[in-house]
């Protein structure tokens, strides 16, 4: 039995939600005292100097990979609408080039506020100047309600940029310098890049992923090319705008293309009907707790077997796991099977792909990105989704990934808030020295910072219910 109603993506804002979330909390943990899986792999402790010739990756080394995997695979979803509103390319083009100018500069204000870019040990005068760098953020890219009359929705959005504006030729930064295109926040500027070319490329090859994957063996090329004297290793270097662009940037489409093209999946199953009483078919039950928990092993099969350089033994079990899984998904009887069955391929075609490409390159590594690592991660965000779309579309447990799914569809506030928003709160309240003062061991301290990043969340929940979205 079918009914025809609208499905939304939520495993994505899902994955998103949990990104970013554990994107802030690594950048909170204590820092050099703890095991070095809590750490990026090439920065161990407790001297925390990088080496780029240590292979293995941790958890932290995931979520930057996993929030580009979210951002491919909105692209198809995001751009679609507006042709189904009537937009021409022209209009999505100008859309696209608008949305990476606020992107880059959502980039260079959200470093040059930044409360520990202002002073390396921030004061009260610093965490107050953060805080209205917060307010006025939230002017410039707060998404107006529809029913705000146009003069109020302009008044709030200019007096935001006003704001912004006299900060950013008043400000003076420990070195006595005032600000600079160059003192930026290097993730957004990858982002902007990702997102500007991956959006054009998806925009070029819309009905042709023969094309897409050809680009993207055109970049593998160039990849592995450039570190050559020649025309290429010239194209590699070429920048007109050294702040914002640079082709190296360029590398992580590997895992953005990849997104796009299972967010081609997610258009088309969006558009199937709503299957109802699944759980009532014989063995359906089991067979999706068997792949939930297969999915969701990899990640620390992954973590552990390559960090550990156990890399033939991982190998061969996830062989075993990725046999197993397709046996699961040999017969599927129902539109969502065969999605799952279709995301399922891919996840494992990426992985074993990465896996193949791990020994090249001194094995995986983030600090300098391997092509295993872009591989073997969009197979990891890829079999994510997939956990958390039988949790929410199947299970229909959608309240145990709500927090997530809140986070994951205001990123832009759970990626500032906690820096020029909760911790200003906690610091001129004198609560941040208190929870210092009771957490002072390690994992104490880890624990703290497990918590702020809770108290984030709810936050950014709270915004995401009232609908107060971030919006470039």
């Amino acid at each position: 039995m079918t009914e025809l109603e609208s499905k939304r993506a939520l495993s994505l804002d899902a994955l998103r939600g949990f990104a970013i979330l554990t994107m802030v909390l690594s950048g909170i943990i204590p820092f050099g005292v703890l095991p070095s899986w809590m750490y990026h792999a090439q920065i161990p402790p407790p001297e925390h100097i990088f080496n780029p010739n240590l292979p293995g990756i941790t958890w932290v080394d995931l979520v930057f990979p996993f929030f580009l995997f979210a951002l491919g695979a909105a692209i198809p979803l995001a751009l679609n609408k507006r042709f189904e509103k009537g937009s021409t390319n022209l209009q999505v083009i100008r859309y696209i080039f608008e949305r990476t100018l606020l992107l880059g500069f959502f980039a260079l204000i959200h470093r040059a506020l930044n409360p520990h870019t202002l002073n390396s040990n921030p004061n009260a005068h610093t965490w107050f100047t953060a805080l209205l760098a917060f307010i006025a953020m939230f002017f410039i890219f707060l998404r107006t309600p529809a029913n705000w009359s146009r003069g109020l929705s302009y008044g709030i959005k200019i007096s935001g940029w006003l704001a912004v504006i006299i900060m950013l030729l008043t400000l003076r930064y420990p070195d006595g310098s005032g600000f600079s295109l160059y003192r930026s926040n290097i993730i957004l500027i990858v982002l902007t890049n990702t997102y500007f070319f991956g959006s054009l490329i998806y925009l070029a090859t819309r009905n042709n992923w023969y094309l897409r994957l050809g680009i993207l063996g055109v970049l593998i090329a160039l990849r592995l090319a450039n570190p050559l004297a020649g025309w290429v290793q010239t194209v590699w270097n070429w920048t007109p705008i050294p702040w914002m662009y640079k082709l190296y940037y360029c590398q992580y489409l590997f895992i953005v293309i990849p997104g796009t093209i299972i967010g081609d999946l997610f258009l088309k199953w969006q558009k199937m009907p709503t299957e109802n009483s699944l759980l009532d078919r014989p063995y359906f039950y089991s067979r999706m707790v068997s792949l939930t928990f297969f999915m969701l092993l990899f990640i620390p099969i992954m973590l552990v077997g390559l960090k550990m350089r156990l890399v033939t033994a991982t190998v061969l079990l996830s062989l075993v796991i990725l046999a197993i899984c397709a046996a699961i998904l040999a017969k599927p009887a129902t539109e969502i099977e065969k999605f799952l069955r279709t995301l399922f391929y891919w996840g494992g075609y990426w992985l074993i792909l990465g896996l193949i490409f791990e020994p090249y390159e001194g094995g995986i590594k983030k600090d300098p990105p391997t092509l295993s690592y872009y591989f073997v991660t969009t197979g990891l965000a890829i079999f994510l989704v997939i956990a958390f779309t039988i949790i929410i579309d199947i299970y229909k447990k959608q309240n145990w990934l709500q927090l997530l799914i809140n986070n994951g569809q205001n990123p832009m506030i759970a990626y500032t808030a906690m820096a020029n928003f909760i911790m200003p709160i906690l610091s001129l309240t004198t609560l941040h020295n208190l929870f210092v003062k009771i957490t002072p061991t390690p994992w104490l301290g880890a624990l703290r910072g497990l918590i702020y990043t809770i108290i984030l969340a709810l936050f950014v929940s709270y915004c995401t219910k009232r609908r107060w979205f971030w919006r470039t």
